[in-house]
């Protein structure tokens, strides 16, 4: 039975990431060659947090494939007024041909696609990040190809949604992916950690946790990091937080210590001169811009398999 949303990375089969980086790719070099896909049809793009890529990558997604997306933020619906969300998602259905949410809760997303009729996407949450960690692996492939064997993929930083992401991508395309962050309350989640572990074990890949940087950057071919302030932490430990982070910035003194191959990805918006240097992001290793491109090219991917059934999940 296909899979009507996608939820969560973890959801994703090996076939399905393969599936849609490949469709990917072919709308980064043709964007309309399914432009009569949503033909007459609309998707209903709801954010309570702000947004740049997201937000025009999703728009100009449905509109490559012949839809009109509706921006909805939360005061534009009755949910800012108490309306349910079950309620809300039934409503959605019987208008809109899709809708891709980013927001806080991942327990809202999942309520969502539990009331829908239609294809719910996670364009974000604190939990997870689905749409960006395709369009970081679109981006790896287009720069290794597809056989990664013995190559190492490094986040630094703070053990938030992106991390989640990055490790349970990597455990289903069998990568060695490594979190590279702070002991304690800054680390990933560890049934996070044990259930992409679980999924790299069947795919051949392995995941790891380490709190050196140097020791985690070492032959990596990825460096990849994001801001350490994320929307809705909050601000009183933000001296605690940027102390503890300190010694993960992505410096050119890490990026020495990996292969002569590597590139440094980031999710951005970035902050120069804190989690990355600005040699660093924007020197001739950084692909955050091809990486930021393919926002689009992959979520237009989920949106044309989704709504057309072709994503089979576990």
């Amino acid at each position: 039975m296909p899979m009507k949303d996608l939820l969560r990375t973890e959801d994703l089969s090996r076939a399905d990431v393969e599936l849609l980086l490949s469709t990917a790719a072919e709308f980064a070099t043709e964007p309309t060659k399914a432009s009569a896909a949503l033909a007459h049809k609309t998707v209903a793009i709801y954010m309570s947090k702000p947004s740049t890529r997201t937000r025009l990558a999703s728009e100009t997604a449905v509109a490559h494939l012949g839809g009109t997306p509706i921006f909805l933020r939360g005061e534009d619906l009755q949910i800012g007024r108490g309306e349910t969300i079950a309620d809300t998602a039934r409503v959605i259905s019987q208008f809109c041909n899709a809708l891709l949410i980013r927001t806080f809760a991942q327990s809202d997303v999942d309520e969502l696609g539990a009331n829908a009729s239609i294809p719910v996407i996670n364009g974000l949450t604190d939990y997870d990040h689905p749409t960006q960690v395709l369009a970081d692996w679109l981006t790896i492939r287009e720069k290794f190809g597809a056989d990664i064997s013995g190559r190492k993929f490094v986040y630094l930083g703070d053990g938030n949604n992106v991390t989640t992401a990055w490790l349970m991508m990597g455990a289903t395309m069998g990568a060695h992916v490594v979190a590279s962050t702070p002991e304690g309350k800054w680390a990933p989640d560890s049934d996070v950690v044990a259930r992409a572990s679980a999924i790299a074990a069947k795919n051949g890949g392995k995941v790891e946790v380490i709190h050196d940087p140097h020791v985690a950057a070492k032959d990596a071919s990825v460096l990849y990091t994001d801001v350490w302030m994320s929307m809705g932490d909050p601000e009183e430990e933000r001296r605690e937080k940027e102390k503890a982070l300190k010694s993960f910035a992505v410096t050119e003194e890490l990026m020495g210590m990996t292969s002569t191959d590597s590139i440094f990805m980031h999710c951005l918006p970035a902050h120069r001169g804190e989690e990355v240097a600005a040699s660093v992001i924007d020197g001739a290793r950084s692909v955050i811009w091809r990486e930021a491109f393919h926002r689009r090219t992959t979520i237009q991917a989920i949106i044309y398999h989704l709504v057309r059934g072709e994503i089979k999940g576990y």
